[in-house]
């Protein structure tokens, strides 16, 4: 751990000098308490870094949560080993799982299921409804969708050959609109305020006012959404591995996590809202899910109650390159060489997911060995991705 000023502690050992600058920036803002916390998979972001924990006392900055709120993972272990997919199409499991998930930006279900009935009533009764109607009234048609970007389905195998189900998404459309309507909201109080922001994306609600508490209940309605979410596309994994093999798939461990949110909670003795944005909660003992890059290993968890990072870890890899710069840099014949072995989309339009496009994550679980304690190792067979 370094630390860079009384203000800012880092974990990350790669750590690009805009990145170190922007968490600087956010460390700068008067109500952050005790200090700001870079993870390992530290990156540029919007406003404030992804892989930061951000502790502050009577503000919140939305940006600094994210716009995919609640965004995570969960994995499922289940009783199948790898004898039970041997010899077996994993593409046609691939298939199955594409059919049966809406992939991609803005893609939704067709009509809503069954499994998906209950959760979607329980958000109807949820406070924040009515914000996220009016903002996206499709919303229902997105739950048990996956997205695009870095979101994935995975189905992998850990060291002693057993099978998992890992998946990564968020609050899809909804969270997004959401996010960017209070940050517009915060923006503007800070200029009614005449408030000078070291960055606009810094601007932040002030604890007690109305606009504070109606971005309350939004991100905690997001947070519920991509929570429910995760279950329902698991829940669809579940059915398709079980249809795929021919027998009903056990679920022996189940991890649900975020790490683009916001809790109260006490840290150095004072509660605080404390903003994971790219990073999960690593309390003594919680389970924990760290993925890595498309085609690189993923690890299940448990954390070591750190009080220095605010009980928290790193949530993967970290990008290492822009989208943009992804593709001027790599091939798809290397692509294809690095995703040998595994069933995945064969297509052009993942070249900016390229492994080499995110930090090693053998260098981030190196640095996060004060924070977690890895319990599983997983390697991917199948990947599944929106373009």
């Amino acid at each position: 751990m370094e630390t860079i000023n009384g203000r800012l502690l880092n974990w990350a050992s790669i750590l690009e000098e805009n990145t170190r600058q922007q968490a600087e920036r956010t460390a700068s803002m008067p109500f952050i308490y005790p200090h700001l916390a870079l993870m390992p998979d530290a990156h540029l972001g919007k406003g404030a870094t992804v892989g930061s924990v951000i502790p502050t006392d009577g503000a919140i900055i939305p940006a600094a949560v994210g716009v995919d709120i609640g965004c995570g993972m969960i994995a499922v272990r289940t009783q199948f080993t790898a004898d039970d997919l041997a010899g077996r199409p994993l593409d046609v499991l691939h298939g199955r799982i594409s059919r049966s998930i809406p992939l991609s930006a803005g893609n939704k279900n067709a009509k809503i299921r069954a499994s998906a009935e209950p959760r979607i009533a329980e958000l109807r009764d949820m406070p924040g409804a009515n914000q996220a109607h009016g903002v996206a009234a499709h919303w229902p048609q997105q739950l048990g969708s996956l997205g695009s970007g870095n979101h994935f389905i995975e189905v992998s195998l850990d060291e002693t050959d057993r099978v998992w189900l890992f998946l990564h998404s968020g609050s899809r459309g909804v969270g997004n609109r959401l996010a960017q309507k209070h940050i517009r909201v915060a923006q503007d109080q800070c200029a009614r305020r005449h408030v000078q922001l070291p960055d606009r994306d810094l601007a932040y609600l002030v604890e007690g006012e109305p606009e504070f508490d109606a971005y309350i209940e939004a991100l905690r309605w997001a947070q519920r959404f991509a929570y429910l979410n995760r279950e329902e596309m698991m829940d669809r994994c579940v059915d398709q591995l079980g249809r795929f093999l021919g027998t009903e798939v056990e679920r022996h461990d189940t991890v649900n996590c975020h790490h683009n949110y916001t809790e109260r909670e006490t840290h150095y003795g004072r509660e605080v809202w404390l903003s994971r944005k790219g990073a999960i909660s690593a309390r003594e003992g919680q389970l924990g899910l760290i993925p890595g890059s498309m085609g690189a290993a993923s690890y299940v968890v448990v954390g070591k109650g750190n009080v220095s990072s605010l009980m928290s870890s790193p949530h993967g890899a970290g990008r290492n390159h822009s989208r943009g710069a992804a593709r001027r840099l790599f091939t798809r014949a290397d692509l294809d060489a690095r995703m040998k072995g595994i069933a995945w989309g064969h297509s052009d339009a993942f070249l900016d997911e390229h492994p080499d496009a995110y930090k090693p994550i053998d260098q981030v679980m190196a640095d996060a060995a004060d924070l977690v304690e890895v319990r599983h190792t997983l390697r991917q067979v199948v990947n599944v991705k929106g373009d």
